[in-house]
């Protein structure tokens, strides 16, 4: 069972809070996450960290400007998932509007698989670039870019994963490189793109390209990098947070390019009232099912839309793909479910499941969610072809899934393939042969790295709600901050009366719920159907529900017990 922990709050920070205008709420909320004042909070342009400091940032402009001024065909090398096709759209929307000779290439991950591989550089050299521009992608991928320079092909990586024990042969801007000083390190690939291309202006304005015409404004590329931000899950740090907030401001002040606008249309949802909860729950899960289940050249082409007419029928093709992508995921979390009733997870330190007929593009989402359910490390496996099994993982805060997955491999040189990642999250591949073994050796290394309290389950909270904070305006103020990864959305717990339930859309539980003050509300528990006894506490987050032009609070139950 989980244990439920209020979030500590620094008594001090709290009251300089407040005396600085906030809240009593607000302040609580912001104190907690360590918001040292208003000044964090701004969400100003201004306030982005200079990309200076980024390493290679300079050489990188340098070059592209050089490319643009001769000419010369540039092509970028994308990534199949809502950061990448975000990063490509940025690219090449930018790189345009400063003039470049600009095409793109997306790898099919069951064609291809991740990165700048030399099977991508030889189907990339059939469009005859001068210079391949990787986004999101291409740290690790140093077999790639010697094959690049063995067809005389230039490359310039812009990426944000972390680099393995050697980096390619290649201009590089990454802020997880080694020497980079870049005080973030929590930019998405999109967010990398977007620097350069911020360097590459100032690069062009330095030579007097503009002349007496206005530069390009690079600000309308803020919409897509904010949903790049948010679908990839980086830490909103402040600086993160400025991107995103600024992204968000295009889309309600309706100026987001016409493939975003369009993404809100085919979901149902408003882009005046846009969220972070959009971005990461209901735009994004559409984007990347275009990589998950086909290919995502469909996405890309839908944020490149030059009109929303153009770009509707692309987001609506999206949404199919993404309900059908719902479907199989919960074919193979049932699956996954039914694996783990025969062994005692309770003894175990991680999870790994393995079934050929899974799909090879969902397995990270189903990682998620059994690692949401067990509060286990866990990688699940599909068939990969040619006798090679691949997997995505997720994990849990105590192990960082790509250091793990590094010691397993120099331990048992060979049992790995490939692999990469972040602290939380991580892509690899084995021979299907090896899965037991490598079950057994993950199982080892993270019994190693990891204290044993990192297997129990805490749910931290913001405590309760006051009664005076169930109210619209407060929940709307809430709603439209800039929440995420690293800078939690508030979560709360307290005790409810259950009046009434039911069962939506065969996994849901849809409740009415009176709060101790005698407030009744509507309340929904996803993934959820059985039924709650007539007394609950509950970790929830509180919302506004919008339907058939009324809007109402509503809470969305967590965990209850």
């Amino acid at each position: 069972m989980p244990r439920i922990q209020p979030r500590p709050i620094p008594a001090d920070l709290e009251t300089t809070l407040r005396a600085d205008g906030f809240s009593t709420l607000e302040a609580r909320l912001y104190a907690a996450r360590g918001i040292l004042g208003k000044a964090e909070l701004e969400h100003d342009l201004a306030r982005l960290l200079p990309f200076t400091s980024l390493k290679g940032i300079v050489e990188a402009a340098k070059r592209l400007a050089d490319a643009i001024a001769r000419s010369e065909r540039i092509l970028i090398v994308a990534d199949y998932d809502a950061d990448g096709a975000t990063a490509c759209a940025v690219g090449l929307k930018g790189l345009g509007m400063l003039g470049a000779t600009i095409d793109f290439v997306v790898p099919n991950r069951f064609e291809y698989g991740y990165g700048l591989t030399p099977e991508i550089v030889e189907l990339a050299a059939q469009k005859l670039p001068d210079l391949i521009l990787t986004v999101d992608n291409g740290i690790a991928s140093v077999a790639g870019v010697l094959a690049a320079k063995a067809r005389g092909i230039d490359v310039l990586i812009t990426d944000h994963h972390l680099p393995g024990d050697h980096l390619p042969d290649a201009l590089i801007v990454n802020p997880n490189q080694p020497g980079c000083t870049f005080p973030s390190k929590n930019l998405a690939g999109v967010g990398v793109m977007f620097y350069v291309l911020m360097a590459v202006r100032a690069e062009m304005r330095q030579r007097g390209v503009f002349g007496d015409q206005p530069e390009p404004n690079l600000g309308q590329l803020l919409d897509l990098v904010a949903l790049g931000t948010v679908a990839d899950v980086v830490k909103l740090d402040t600086n993160n947070r400025i991107l995103v907030e600024q992204g968000l401001k295009r889309m309600r002040a309706g100026r987001a390019c016409a493939g975003v606008l369009a993404l809100f249309t085919a979901a149902g949802r408003d882009p005046r009232r846009a969220t972070c909860f959009d971005l990461g729950f209901t735009l994004g899960p559409r984007l990347n099912a275009a990589g998950r289940l086909d290919d995502m050249s469909l996405g890309i082409a839908c944020l490149l839309a030059g009109s929303e007419s153009g770009a509707l029928p692309l987001a609506q093709e999206l949404d199919q793909m993404n309900r059908a992508r719902r479907d199989i995921e919960a074919g193979m979390r049932d699956e996954a479910e039914a694996i783990l009733t025969t062994v005692n997870v309770d003894d175990a330190w991680s999870i790994s499941l393995y079934q050929a007929d899974w799909h090879q593009g969902v397995v990270g989402i189903v990682a998620s969610r059994v690692k949401d359910r067990f509060h286990r490390p866990t990688l699940v496996f599909a068939d990969g072809g040619e006798g090679e099994i691949k997997g995505s993982g997720r994990s849990i805060p105590g192990l960082h899934l790509r250091d793990a997955l590094d010691l397993v491999s120099k331990r048992h040189e060979g049992l790995i393939l490939k692999f990469g990642g972040h602290a939380m999250a991580a892509g690899l591949s084995l021979r299907t042969e090896d899965f037991g073994r490598f079950q057994q050796e993950f199982e080892a290394v993270c019994r190693e790295l990891m204290p044993s309290s990192a297997l129990e389950r805490i749910i931290e909270t913001d405590g309760a709600l006051p009664e005076e904070s169930y109210n619209m305006d407060i929940v709307t103020k809430l709603d439209s901050q800039v929440w995420g990864q690293g800078f939690p959305a508030p979560r709360f717990h307290d005790e409810f009366r259950v009046l009434e339930q039911r069962v939506v859309g065969e996994r849901h539980l849809k409740v009415k719920l009176a709060t101790r003050f005698g407030l009744v509300l509507d309340g929904i528990r996803f993934q959820h159907a059985d039924p709650l006894p007539a007394t609950v506490t509950a970790v929830f987050s509180i919302s506004i529900n919008e339907f058939r032009g009324e809007r109402t609070l509503q809470l969305q139950l967590d965990h209850c017990e």
